[in-house]
């Protein structure tokens, strides 16, 4: 399950200002023009220009979202030449155009807009960057990561982790390569202080496209977080870690890390996804036992399988059974229990840190009682 399926579902009331329905005024004619003619001239940079600037102009101005939609795409579907000729002309006007006159739309929302307004204009404007899929835009976005709307923070890591944006940043080059090391040490700033599993679910999905290396100590913190989360039991939407256990298994497979470093993470976050599906029985509504049931499957199937080399369902069919005991007993054998190591550790070669006496710890963390319990 990938991060973005993860968070399909949950984003609707995030998602409203990214209506696609169609309608409204904004006048292609002669920017249609231009993207026809095989050789651009000066003129025709300065229509390129011009559209933009006025699109711009009608976004912030308008209020219908219909209306809104329907002039963001005008601005996407005109972004690129249709003449293999033109191409390079027409996307390189089109970069610094929208470049410079989103830059001032944004700048002018902060100095001068009331709140509400600010806040749509920004929105609008996030999804338009998001939309372009182009890195220099992204990085309009950056300065929004930490912005304390969580509609306005959503967008901004969205234009900045979307996977077009990801796949040219991937592509090499001196100013990629600078961008995608800024991005990335801004999401690690982020997680730190992100509650939000939906903004974390994109963070996720980055840290398991981008190559560099600080992605994979993206990767560590995100399941850190994750994991002090269970421990103190406000972990929110379990089905997220169903992506971070794949990602985390991924990276084990991988070349990349130090596989014992990731396996750490990846058996103790699933080990309390275990503990607490247990442990929680009394305390989890309907919803959040069907969540964990799913990440203690799908991780045993996509895997704990492809891991170990054999195939595993003991803990699905025990799910299926609503047999705790034989959950917790496969839990010791995979995983491993007190003074046990488990058959993981034995295949990948890690452990849980030490003990209290300084002794390698063969077995995860348990998970503290419930606060109810306490």
């Amino acid at each position: 399950m990938g991060a973005k399926r993860v968070i399909g579902a949950a984003l609707a009331a995030l998602l409203f200002l990214a209506a696609t329905e169609l309608s409204g005024a904004l006048d292609v004619r002669e920017i249609e023009r231009v993207r026809d003619k095989a050789v651009l001239e000066n003129q025709d940079l300065q229509t390129i220009d011009d559209f933009v600037a006025g699109a711009v102009q009608e976004l912030i101005k308008t209020n219908d979202f219909t209306s809104i939609a329907k002039i963001r795409n005008n601005i996407v579907s005109n972004d690129r030449s249709s003449q293999d000729t033109a191409a390079a002309q027409y996307a390189a006007q089109f970069s610094e155009s929208a470049y410079k006159h989103i830059s001032e739309a944004l700048k002018a929302a902060e100095t001068t807009a009331p709140d509400a307004r600010k806040f749509k204009i920004t929105a609008n404007l996030l999804i338009l960057i998001d939309a372009l899929e182009n890195p220099r835009l992204a990085e309009l976005a950056m300065p929004l990561l930490n912005d304390k709307n969580t509609v306005v923070r959503y967008w901004a890591v969205h234009a900045v982790t979307n996977k077009a944006v990801t796949r040219q940043l991937n592509s090499g080059g001196p100013a990629n390569l600078a961008l995608a090391g800024q991005i990335t040490e801004k999401l690690k700033e982020l997680v730190t202080q992100e509650s939000r599993f939906e903004v974390i679910a994109l963070i996720a999905d980055f840290a398991g496209r981008t190559n560099l290396p600080q992605g994979n100590e993206l990767v560590l913190q995100i399941a850190d977080t994750r994991i002090t989360k269970y421990a103190d039991w406000t972990v929110e939407y379990e089905l997220l870690d169903a992506a971070i256990l794949k990602l985390l298994s991924a990276k084990i497979s991988s070349t990349s890390m130090n596989k014992a470093d990731v396996a750490q993470r990846f058996g103790q976050l699933y080990s309390y996804a275990i503990q607490r599906y247990v442990k929680g029985r009394d305390l989890l509504n309907d919803t959040q036992k069907q969540q964990l049931a799913s990440v203690l499957a799908e991780t045993e199937q996509s895997c704990i399988s492809k891991l170990l080399g054999v195939p595993q369902s003991v803990i699905r069919k025990a799910l299926d059974k609503d047999d705790t005991a034989a959950i917790l007993t496969e839990h010791n054998r995979l995983l491993g229990g007190p003074g046990r190591q488990g058959r993981l550790a034995e295949e990948i070669k890690f452990d849980y840190g030490r003990t209290s006496e300084g002794a390698r710890r063969t077995w995860p963390l348990d998970l503290p009682e419930p606060p109810e319990n306490r």
